[in-house]
């Protein structure tokens, strides 16, 4: 299965639809069919299910830097899907198009919450 994301203004993802690989046999096959079908002239961009932070996590090529999500913006001169910055202290990693906290998470695998005004992790129990 393919997925296409549709961009509205400001390259912000509408909608996330999947697509067959018979029909997406390219992204501008994806993107005519989806535009057939809803009988639009919108803008689909190909996004990877099973790429996050630039990495595919079954060991495959990784594509646009993230799976696209609604409200994520597309970035052309990058490439990729970016989500929304979830504070203002945070920052893009370049590399990922990830954003993180000034401050390192502390342990990734306990739940942890960032509070924005004291600049730091806290243990959400």
């Amino acid at each position: 299965m393919a997925y296409f994301a549709k961009l509205g203004k400001g390259n912000i993802v509408q909608r996330v639809a999947p697509v067959s690989n018979d029909i997406a046999v390219t992204e501008e096959a994806g993107e005519n069919f989806l535009n057939k079908l809803y009988k639009t002239n919108d803008v689909w961009k190909q996004t990877s299910y099973n790429t996050i932070g630039g990495v595919h996590k079954l060991g495959g090529t990784p594509f646009r830097k993230n799976y696209a999500q609604v409200g994520y913006k597309y970035d052309m001169y990058k490439d990729a899907f970016i989500p929304p910055k979830p504070f203002a202290s945070w920052s893009l990693n370049e590399t990922t198009c990830l954003w993180e906290a000034p401050v390192a998470k502390p342990d990734e695998d306990k739940d942890y919450q960032w509070d924005e005004e004291k600049q730091e992790w806290y243990l959400n129990e």
